[in-house]
């Protein structure tokens, strides 16, 4: 017996199906199959068991490379958007994991996942898949032009002007 919620895209429902409403050649349905292609036998030996079953590492890996390739960086954005968005339902399985079980999951897997991250952009590359748009892993801190350094308060900018 599994330790995870099972994965069921296939499951029908009264309503049209996720997979239906989902364009075939979708970034979602990419992710979904390069991340279910990785080895993931890290990720999945490192729970324990106890507790209610947790989400499975696959779902919650394509569906935060889904949401950063997409520009949400949010976990209660992502969150959201397993409950208003057609591709994040498909990858969530028309579950809906919390903010804080996002969050948790990006923090106690950082290194795996940047790991993850860029296989699947390398292999995004050998496909010349161009969809992904601009994704960056630099994490760079420019300064602004407006910052409190360089900006002028009021009674500074009178004094300039009783000077000049």
């Amino acid at each position: 017996m599994s330790k995870f919620r099972p994965i069921d895209r296939d499951t029908p429902m009264p309503l049209p199906s996720v997979q239906e409403l989902l364009p075939k050649g979708h970034l979602a349905r990419y992710i979904v199959e390069v991340v279910e292609g990785l080895d993931l036998s890290g990720l999945t030996e490192a729970y324990s068991g106890r507790g209610s079953p947790p989400y499975h590492p696959a779902l919650l890996l394509a569906l935060l490379i889904y949401a950063y390739a997409t520009g949400c960086f949010s976990s209660r954005k992502i969150e959201r958007g397993t409950y208003d968005s057609v591709a994040c339902r498909f990858i969530a399985c028309n579950s809906h994991p919390d903010h804080d079980t996002l969050a948790t999951f990006r923090r106690r897997f950082k290194a795996e996942f940047e790991a993850v991250f860029v296989q699947v952009l390398q292999v995004a590359r050998e496909n010349r898949l161009t969809q992904f748009g601009r994704v960056s892993l630099d994490g760079s801190k420019i300064h602004a032009n407006a910052s409190r350094h360089s900006a002028l308060s009021y009674g500074h900018a009178e004094a300039l002007e009783a000077h000049l």
